[in-house]
């Protein structure tokens, strides 16, 4: 009898383990305070948690992301170096919010500006790179729109560039995780988004980061918060973990607090169930394929791979590569025509799918093309 109690209890436990161990994977939507969030992994946008991810919201200073997008743009193509000096006009100079007091005819580098622009959230700043850039904030706006379009971000329209309160001026979460992707292709934005405390003006203006995970979250290396009384609290958090990065955004939070633990549960939840990896080819580098009646008799195949999958950390399998291509081709054969298919699989899905493509030319047999041939051999001698 005594067996049979302590064997139930074992059992009850064993069954309560695995419960906790199930949930605590799980993320519902009601453990995340914010109205509207989403979860992605940046290279391959992927969702892995969202939240009315497409209702239309302010969003405050994230406005300011896509204007970086744009500095960066600039700076990468030479319109723009960072030590450049921007003098202030006096509609920059006349923004409120959150601002580092610039006055009109004061000038800055390129490089404070952005530093102020990330760390301090300032709205002044913003405009006067916005000026720089186009002559006028409207025609920068202009700019902002066309490239959320080429962006895929339908949700979205820009009034301005630094996020004050519009009417119009709206996004969705998913709309500013696509481009929170889109800026931290510039790697040079980690070298602001990490700094916690500088000083401008030869240290006599003071700036702090809004962004508090830097000091509490492991592994955080960005992005952007933005607070209006429309838009609510709202974050931009990027971070990296053994090799992957994620994007967590929450729009609409009641308070500063709730978005910061919001987006430390979108954060874990993301590194704790997902991972990604390398595709490698299972074998090393495709083989030619044979070429039927042509002046070759086989072609050289090649197939670009250059992503990693994004997989659950549940699945025990290892990543499959397999390969479909044609045993034989007929000739003429032009170089990059698609030939086959490489597949992914991981525990019976397929992760991705990459197109094999040939690397040359060959022609067909012809008495023409063999008569030309032999005329080559012979006088190459």
């Amino acid at each position: 009898m005594f067996k049979k109690r302590i064997l139930a209890m074992l059992l009850v436990f064993i069954i309560a383990l695995s419960f906790s161990i199930c949930t605590a994977s799980a993320l519902g939507e009601d453990e995340i305070t914010a109205p509207s969030a989403v979860l992605i992994e940046p290279s391959t946008k992927k969702i892995l948690f969202e939240k009315n991810s497409h209702d239309v919201r302010a969003c405050a200073s994230i406005t300011k992301v896509m204007t970086l997008i744009l500095v960066f743009e600039a700076i990468e193509s030479g319109k723009l170096d960072y030590t450049d000096l921007i003098t202030t006009s006096a509609h920059a100079a006349s923004m409120g919010g959150s601002d580092i007091w610039l006055e009109e005819g004061e000038q800055m580098t390129v490089d404070h500006m952005i530093k102020a622009v990330v760390v301090a959230s300032a709205n002044d700043a913003a405009v006067a790179l916005a000026e720089a850039i186009c002559g006028t904030e409207e025609e920068f706006v202009n700019k902002m729109n066309e490239k959320a379009k080429a962006l895929g971000m339908n949700d979205t329209v820009f009034k301005n560039c630094n996020g004050l309160d519009e009417e119009g001026h709206l996004t969705s979460s998913y709309d500013v995780a696509l481009m929170s992707a889109e800026l931290i292709t510039h790697e040079k934005i980690f070298d602001y988004s990490s700094i916690w405390m500088d000083t401008l003006r030869g240290g006599e203006t003071q700036i702090v980061n809004t962004n508090k995970l830097l000091k509490s979250y492991s592994g955080i290396t960005g992005l952007k918060t933005g607070t209006t009384s429309q838009a609510g609290s709202c974050m931009s958090a990027t971070a990296e973990r053994d090799g992957m990065s994620l994007v967590a955004v929450v729009l609409g939070c009641d308070t500063g607090t709730n978005r910061f633990s919001d987006c430390a549960k979108l954060l874990d939840y993301g590194f704790a169930n997902f991972m990604v990896k390398e595709l490698t080819l299972s074998g090393g580098a495709l083989t030619p394929v044979k070429v039927k009646s042509g002046m070759k008799p086989l072609v050289g195949v090649t197939c670009d791979i250059s992503q990693q999958a994004l997989l659950p950390k549940s699945g025990n399998a290892e990543i499959e590569s397999k390969i479909d291509i044609a045993e034989v081709l007929e000739a003429p054969v032009t170089a990059g025509a698609k030939v086959g298919k490489v597949s992914f699989v991981y525990d019976g899905s397929t992760v991705d799918e990459f197109d094999i493509t040939t690397t040359e030319n060959v022609e067909k047999i012809t008495f023409k093309s063999v008569f030309a041939f032999l005329m080559c051999k012979l006088f190459s001698f």
